[in-house]
């Protein structure tokens, strides 16, 4: 059986999955409907970026959906694929993993992404808030540190036992920096994104967008999903839809979503999506799993 993960924000790159755009009719027609739903012109942005939106928060989610997509589609075209048991993804891709194992539509997942965007880009005032990723120590030691020092901070992503991001106002990770390295935090990397996500700012916005989550209609199959809010195995619509309402205000729980995939006897797992950043993060929480990443026409 075969796990496949899908990419979150952070994993864009010019000119992402061009390759498969040229060259597969399955790829330029998902760019096509994707775009056509959105009425973004998603290729132009990704390919060309003449006026730098593939880093804005707005844009960068439907590109990078888009793109795993488009990856996606042309993947299950040329390869005889019948043994998917698990799809799960980092933030956004969770929302890819959905609409790759068909619970959601193409076109509803398109346009709840595009709004997700748009919210988390405008939910707080520029420049106000941040991230930063803390490298060297799990996300207990980090939680200890926040609570030892009484720091105004919050995990926002807990992606391996030796990588965490921080959410927060930017003039509190600034201050606190030395705090964390003096505490056996190896690196301290402010992270170049637009507000806190994955944190309290956030909960304006993620009521606003529970709203048209509620309205979404998921279908059911066999295909499991590993939710980011609560790293639990979800197969039925209502826990999938409650735990997705819950997502972008909350802490995305990766290591521990990779430690479900090891405890129900998962082995095989395809990253699918621009980059390589799960495949590496993977491997930093176990050594038990083929990992392969498809992100370039070679790979399939």
């Amino acid at each position: 059986m075969t796990t496949i993960v899908f990419p979150g924000q952070g994993s864009q790159s010019l000119g992402m999955a061009k390759d498969f755009n040229d060259n597969f009719i399955e790829a330029k027609q998902t760019f096509e409907e994707i775009e056509e739903y959105t009425k973004i012109d998603i290729r132009k942005i990704i390919f060309e970026n003449t006026e730098n939106k593939l880093d804005l928060t707005q844009y960068t989610q439907i590109c990078i959906f888009a793109s795993s997509c488009a990856i996606f589609k042309t993947y299950v075209s040329q390869n005889d694929v019948k043994d998917i048991n698990v799809m799960l993804g980092h933030s956004l891709g969770e929302y890819t993993a959905l609409a790759c194992s068909n619970k959601l539509t193409l076109q509803s997942c398109s346009l709840i992404l595009k709004k997700r965007g748009e919210l988390m880009n405008f939910a707080v005032a520029p420049n106000k808030t941040g991230m930063a990723a803390l490298i060297g120590k799990d996300s207990h030691h980090v939680e200890k540190i926040i609570k030892d020092n009484n720091l105004d901070l919050e995990i926002a992503n807990d992606n391996s036992p030796m990588q965490i991001v921080i959410s927060g106002m930017k003039n509190e990770i600034i201050k606190n920096k030395d705090i964390f390295l003096k505490n056996e935090i190896k690196r301290f990397i402010p992270l170049n994104v637009s507000a806190a996500f994955h944190s309290h700012f956030m909960l304006k916005a993620q009521q606003n967008l529970s709203e048209d989550i509620e309205n979404l209609n998921f279908s059911e199959n066999n295909i499991k999903i590993i939710s980011n809010y609560d790293a639990n195995i979800h197969l039925d619509t209502l826990s999938i839809k409650n735990s997705l309402k819950n997502q972008m205000a909350n802490k995305v729980r990766w290591t521990q979503s990779i430690k479900k995939l090891e405890e129900i006897g998962e082995k095989n797992i395809l990253e699918i999506g621009p980059n390589k950043i799960l495949s590496g993060l993977i491997n930093r929480i176990s050594s038990k799993f083929d990992i392969k990443s498809v992100n370039q026409i070679s790979d399939i």
